[in-house]
């Protein structure tokens, strides 16, 4: 069965860019515009990785990262950082947070697949 993985972004290019990718890889997407919608996403479903960006309406990306790892469906869920900021102290507080890694936008999409796959196996 395909792995399932949650593109968080309020760029619809993002996420359509990352939908072509992931399933051109073989995977499941869910797609989420921010932090509160991929929280009423979640329900508890199995979702194998998260790509969330930082800056997002209603509910940012820390936030949502924090707000996840209280879960117990979700805790061990490893979450990567797509977003513009790469300053160092964004970065810190992401890996804080509970983000396994951190990818700054502009991104290749290979470069993307191969965060997703040292994380997890296809």
């Amino acid at each position: 069965m395909a792995k399932t993985i949650m593109v968080i972004d309020d760029s619809a290019s993002i996420r359509q860019v990352m939908n072509l990718t992931l399933k051109k890889a073989g995977y499941d997407v869910i797609e989420a515009c921010d932090g509160q919608d991929a929280i009423s996403k979640l329900q508890g479903q199995k979702i194998n990785l998260m790509i969330c960006d930082v800056n997002m309406p209603n509910m940012d990306g820390i936030s949502f990262l924090k707000n996840v790892k209280t879960s117990a469906s979700y805790r061990f869920t490893p979450v990567i950082m797509l977003t513009t900021e790469s300053q160092e102290g964004k970065k810190q507080e992401g890996k804080t947070a509970g983000a396994k890694a951190w990818v700054v936008k502009p991104f290749k999409p290979e470069q993307m697949l191969e965060a997703i796959s040292k994380l997890i196996a296809p």
